[in-house]
């Protein structure tokens, strides 16, 4: 398994760069959200990999982050959606914003991503629930206002309940500032109940 690639870039023509690695040349394939933070040509440059194998090729994906990586390879898990496709995913929307679509259930902008029609936006909100990582829903849901601590520890509770980041900041709407953890479990078990 190739798992980093660090050497020169020595090619940029999107989505497919050329790493040159002591000499040997690899050919990566990269999402457009990699692509535009690639250095110059001829700089030093390095990417997490993910190599798919296939009857008829072997195809090296690059990524600059391992959240990004990570991300591609729980996409490659939805039936119907192929390396090349979880790609093209990746290229329209960057790895916190398809964490976001997906905690949101928002299938109106998973759909618009190329090759991803409805009921593939539907799947992957399905199986993707909970398993994608996310700077953004996770600052999101655990960033408290200065006043109110206690509601990232509520949605933390909820999280651990089994319920979805969706359903936990919908249930702690309603709840009043400065409220217990405690109380504020009750109350926000008892929206979800309605």
């Amino acid at each position: 398994m190739i798992s980093r690639l660090t050497g020169k870039l020595i090619e940029k023509i999107p989505p497919q760069i050329v790493i040159d690695v002591n000499g040997v040349g690899y050919e990566v394939d990269v999402s457009m959200q990699t692509f535009y933070n690639l250095p110059p040509l001829h700089e030093t440059v390095q990417l997490y990999t993910q190599l798919v194998v296939r009857e008829d090729a072997h195809l090296l994906f690059g990524f600059a982050t391992a959240e990004e990586r990570a991300t591609f390879r729980q996409l490659v898990k939805v039936s119907g959606i192929g390396a090349k496709t979880a790609l093209g995913i990746l290229s329209a929307m960057s790895a916190d914003e398809l964490a976001q679509a997906v905690a949101e259930e928002d299938i109106k902008r998973l759909s618009s991503a190329p090759g991803i029609g409805k009921k593939t936006a539907e799947r992957m909100v399905l199986e993707l629930r909970g398993k994608l990582v996310s700077n953004t829903v996770s600052d999101g849901l655990f960033a408290a206002p200065a006043a109110a601590d206690e509601t990232g520890d509520i949605i933390s509770t909820l999280l651990a309940l089994g319920y979805n980041e969706r359903e936990a900041k919908a249930a702690v709407k309603d709840i009043p500032k400065g409220t217990d953890v405690g109380e504020g479990v009750r109350l926000a078990l008892k929206n979800l109940l309605k």
